[in-house]
């Protein structure tokens, strides 16, 4: 039986101002933190940026710091199932009673407002005011979109990690990858050591360039790490080694068997996941994302293709996506499912144009999956907003599903 939504008037009222869009820049989010007294003295960051994998990075970071006995905080987006995925600690998420609590002197706050705080900078600054209520003094903080004029880009790093360069959001960060790199850098600050790894030579010639006019000291990781990982795929070893560069970078120097615990103890759901062994799970959004996915299904799943419920949102390269996938695919099941953003089955399936396998269009996530049941192996992707409702699927004791866009 799944678990009965509990109240909650000052987070659904939070989701309403997802209708304010996506405004870059910080104006808002410093005043915000000001008025709050944000972030407290003492409170060190690990700032992550990146096109793909800077989630992964951020749970590797967090995991090993956990093994070593830090109560760390945690703040990522987008969630998955309830929007307490996004605040947590070594410990816990952020509770339901604590978010009420924290929207509700936030809404009081900035009740009038103009121009009003976002969506994003409202839950970065109740994450910020969690973790100072926590005590927390390393907090690990992934960018929303772009990193220059992201909210999160407010506060001022022990260290600046960039993951990976690609396409992606180009209508707001830029059409080119020397653009897109261009507005990544910009959470690189004068003095503060920086981690990226090797990459197309377009983004890291600007990484680069802006790492030397700032003055700050480069970590470049060359090799990927060779340790044992509790997440699948060659692009995590990558991932791993970005993030022990990054802890090196910050002076947190840990033993070697703590480090490995964290790199095999990690969790990060939709990211090659088995719900069961036979079902992949994988938010593969984007191309690279796609060429990753790819990479890590011939390697868990040599010779055998794959039966692929998709679903994805508007403003995405999904005929690149597409394209990377197709040669996994027995067969193809579109799905429309629970987003404002998501497009409907038709629309993918005229996008992906003819095929050499059976293609069909489902009108929702149940449907599809139930069209698909006795099918093995399944791989279902797309998007990561899809992702969280197969979870909230596939757990149906879990806690309801909280559509977001953002």
């Amino acid at each position: 039986m799944k678990t009965v939504p509990r109240p909650q008037p000052q987070l659904d009222w939070l989701y309403t101002t997802q209708l304010f869009g996506i405004k870059l820049g910080l104006d808002g989010v410093h005043r915000l933190l000001r008025e709050l007294g944000l972030p407290r003295a003492g409170m060190k960051f690990i700032h992550v940026a990146g096109t793909n994998g800077k989630g992964s990075t951020c749970a590797f970071i967090h995991s090993i710091l956990k093994q070593a006995g830090i109560n760390a905080g945690l703040f990522t987006s987008p969630h998955l199932v309830h929007f307490g995925e996004r605040i947590r600690d070594a410990e816990r998420l952020i509770s339901p009673d604590e978010i009420e609590e924290g929207i509700a002197r936030l809404r009081e706050l900035v009740r009038d407002w103009d121009p009003h705080p976002t969506f994003f900078e409202l839950a970065f600054a109740l994450a910020l005011d969690w973790f100072a209520q926590r005590g927390l003094e390393w907090i690990v903080l992934e960018t929303g979109l772009g990193g220059r004029l992201d909210a999160t880009n407010a506060i001022t790093p022990v260290v600046s990690v960039i993951t990976p360069i690609g396409w992606d959001h180009m209508q707001i960060l830029g059409d080119t990858l020397a653009k897109i790199a261009s507005e990544k850098a910009g959470i690189i600050k004068p003095g503060v050591p920086f981690v990226t790894q090797t990459q197309d030579h377009e983004a890291l010639d600007v990484l680069l360039a802006t790492a030397r006019e700032r003055n700050a000291p480069l970590t470049l990781v060359t090799e990927p790490c060779d340790l044992p990982l509790g997440l699948s795929g060659p692009h995590q070893r990558w991932n791993a080694a970005l993030a022990l560069a990054a802890l090196r970078a910050a002076g947190i120097d840990l033993p070697a068997k703590v480090l490995e615990d964290g790199l095999k103890q990690v969790e990060w759901p939709a990211r090659f996941q088995r719900l069961r062994a036979d079902v992949i799970l994988d938010g593969a959004h984007n191309l690279d994302a796609a060429r990753v996915l790819a990479s890590t299904w011939r390697e868990q799943f040599p010779n055998e293709k794959a039966t692929i419920v998709f679903g994805a949102v508007a403003g995405k390269d999904i005929t690149a996506v597409l394209h990377e996938l197709a040669p996994l695919a027995a067969e193809w099941h579109f799905t429309h499912f629970d987003s404002p953003r998501a497009m409907t089955a038709e629309e993918l399936h005229a996008i992906l144009g003819a095929s050499d396998v059976p293609v069909s269009c489902h009108p929702n996530l149940a449907a599809a999956l139930e069209a698909t049941r006795e099918a093995s192996p399944r791989l279902i992707t797309g998007s990561l907003y899809l992702a969280g409702e197969v979870i909230a699927a596939f757990s149906p004791d879990h806690a309801a599903y909280e559509r977001s866009w953002q």
